[in-house]
């Protein structure tokens, strides 16, 4: 059976560039792929011949040489390059086995990270690794700012070799192994297995002489030391990123970041709800009882001064607008609460107990008008279990 012409295999004009050579490809051996059309079996034979086709035109040379002589230029050993068609078994396994290769790196090879070949290896070249750097920072260091020196050990670009990892400024080399793309390929039955050359470790370039100092990595270990802005209002769990100064990148790739992580310590006088803050005060119970004034701290090291309501009880809150901690990103300061504790005194002295007793005895219902009101409904409550 005479084969058909390969322009009409594939459904393109004799003229057809590249890229539209390419696309027409695609187009068909998805169409006739043998995993889409078990039902017919003229699908494996067409899906050869898309890809005898595409094998062909595809190469420069190749394609030349078939515009001149046409199959002609294939036939008895005359270019080698022709896929004859054949089933499963013998020369055909073979066949098979390098066309789905073919048709897998075209349709799949954008997805898993480009076309195959010296225009898709992989980057020798490879990006350092981003470090993370733990900060505990003092509720004053939050509130006002801080600038703080850190020490971060990690890899930095070796000077010996200049990140090339190479000695005496020699150029690493292409691996042979692989021919540069960093992967090599295996025949397995109908498959080709892809993996990792084991001879350059995937990077496509050897380094024959490597430099001394880093042993080709073109990176060697040194700790650094950073100055650190802690911008005022940050928060445990606040990131700061310093762009380019984690991990150097690997034979002169680029260098990774640093990623401070901030965690504010727990303060002894003061408790953070986001911007705003808290304070628990203790006041006597004559304090309480008779009001007047005391003193509070604030986070910025002043003194305000807040006025106790005669009758105050424990949990009662009074509010000092903007004396709590400033929003990270602008919008003001949060306020302080100050919650009063009244304290129960305690080491009295006998005189102290007498008059206290004393008090008890001129006290009347409207001076503690909530165990009153509590004591009334337990009264209630006991009367009506009786009845």
């Amino acid at each position: 059976m005479a084969k058909r012409d390969f322009y009409e295999v594939l459904g393109v004009s004799k003229g057809a560039d590249p890229a539209e050579l390419k696309k027409a490809y695609r187009k068909k051996a998805m169409e006739f792929h043998p995993d889409r059309n078990k039902d017919n079996p003229e699908a494996e034979a067409r899906f050869k011949e898309v890809n005898e086709a595409y094998d062909t035109l595809k190469d420069p040379d190749k394609k030349a040489a078939y515009d001149r002589f046409g199959h002609a230029a294939f036939e008895q050993g005359g270019m080698g390059g022709g896929r004859p068609g054949g089933g499963f078994g013998g020369a055909g396994q073979g066949d098979f086995a390098s066309a789905f290769s073919d048709v897998f790196d075209d349709l799949f090879g954008d997805f898993m990270g480009g076309p195959r070949g010296a225009a898709g290896a992989r980057s020798r070249a490879q990006r350092g690794s981003d470090l993370r750097y733990d900060m505990r920072v003092t509720l004053e260091e939050a509130y006002q700012g801080a600038q703080k020196t850190i020490n971060v050990p990690t890899s930095v670009a070796c000077g010996s070799c200049n990140g090339t990892g190479a000695a005496n400024g020699a150029e690493p080399q292409t691996c042979p192994s692989c021919s540069g793309m960093g992967k090599v390929r295996a025949q397995q039955g109908f498959f080709t297995v892809e993996r990792t050359c084991p001879a350059c470790g995937g990077l496509g370039q050897i380094i024959k002489d490597p430099c001394p100092d880093c042993r080709g990595a073109g990176r060697v270990e040194k700790d650094r030391s950073l100055s650190v802005n802690i911008p005022a209002g940050v928060e445990t769990g606040t990131r700061i990123r310093l762009a380019g100064e984690g991990e150097a990148g690997l034979r002169g790739g680029p260098t990774g970041d640093l990623y401070i992580f901030i965690e504010v310590r727990p303060h002894q006088i003061f408790e953070r709800d986001g911007v705003h803050l808290h304070c628990t005060v203790p006041v006597s119970m004559t304090a309480a009882a008779l009001g007047g004034d005391i003193e509070v701290p604030t986070i910025d090291g002043g003194r305000s001064r807040v006025k106790i309501p005669a009758g105050s009880q424990s949990g009662r809150q009074m509010r000092l607008r903007g004396k709590g901690m400033p929003a990270l990103r602008g919008g003001g300061h949060g306020d302080m609460f100050i919650e009063l504790a009244v304290e129960t005194p305690v080491n009295l002295t006998a005189r102290q107990k007498e008059l206290l007793q004393e008090f008890e005895k001129l006290g009347e219902d409207s001076n503690n008008p909530e165990s009153s009101s509590f004591f009334r409904k337990v009264k209630t409550f006991w009367d009506g279990m009786k009845s």
